[in-house]
């Protein structure tokens, strides 16, 4: 691919299955990656455990003794964590909590989101949570975004989307299996256009060059 191989950080909240889907495509030779460094919000995250079976650093920031504080003492001490990195670029999977990274991360944090920003998204909207609103409103379609996080759920500069059909039958989980295929394609793709330096922010776009 030629691109240079940049060490991503992993923050998660759960199961770690983006995290797998990075793992495997780096093992697969298709993501020019690494992931040096696994943060989780929770201690019984089964994330941590993908994490340690690859060889990866794991750290937990249990966000219940935060009391809610996302943009203050929570992110300042993940940001704490993630300066003994040499960190290229941050990537959210399945993150729950707010997360306002240093100014030295500006432009390199990465959010996924189950559903097309601007629709079923911001403050308690994730998971099956998505799903199933999308399926309340009687969308016709949904689908995954990945974008660049900024400090407010769901609103960075958007870099990739695509669109998944809901059918008449669908339930909130036959809608997220077929949602979550679609992010293990688009996720991968928008690191590695990060790492081949194809991505440019402009205000609220972003250019693929």
């Amino acid at each position: 691919m030629g691109a240079k191989k940049i060490n991503l950080a992993v923050l998660l909240s759960g199961g770690g299955r983006t995290l797998q889907n990075i793992i495997d495509r780096v093992g697969e030779g298709k993501l020019d990656a690494k992931v040096v460094v696994v943060i989780s919000s929770r201690e019984d995250a089964y994330g941590l455990v993908r994490a340690k079976k690859a060889g990866i650093e794991t750290h937990v920031v249990p966000h219940k003794l935060y009391k809610g504080d996302d943009a203050g003492s929570f992110s300042q001490e993940i940001n704490k964590i993630l300066s003994g990195y040499p960190i290229d670029l941050i990537v959210m999977a399945g993150f729950m909590h707010l997360f306002k990274a240093d100014e030295r991360y500006k432009g390199r944090v990465m959010n996924i989101h189950p559903a097309l920003i601007p629709s079923f998204c911001g403050k308690g909207c994730y998971g099956h949570h998505v799903h199933q609103a999308v399926l309340n409103y009687g969308a016709k379609v949904s689908g995954v975004t990945v974008h660049f996080a900024d400090d407010v759920y769901d609103h960075g500069p958007i870099i990739l989307q695509a669109a998944v059909a809901v059918k008449d039958d669908d339930t909130p989980d036959t809608l997220a299996a077929r949602v979550f295929a679609e992010e293990c394609k688009l996720y991968p793709r928008a690191i590695q256009l990060f790492a081949e330096g194809r991505l440019e922010i402009k205000g609220r776009r972003v250019y693929i060059k």
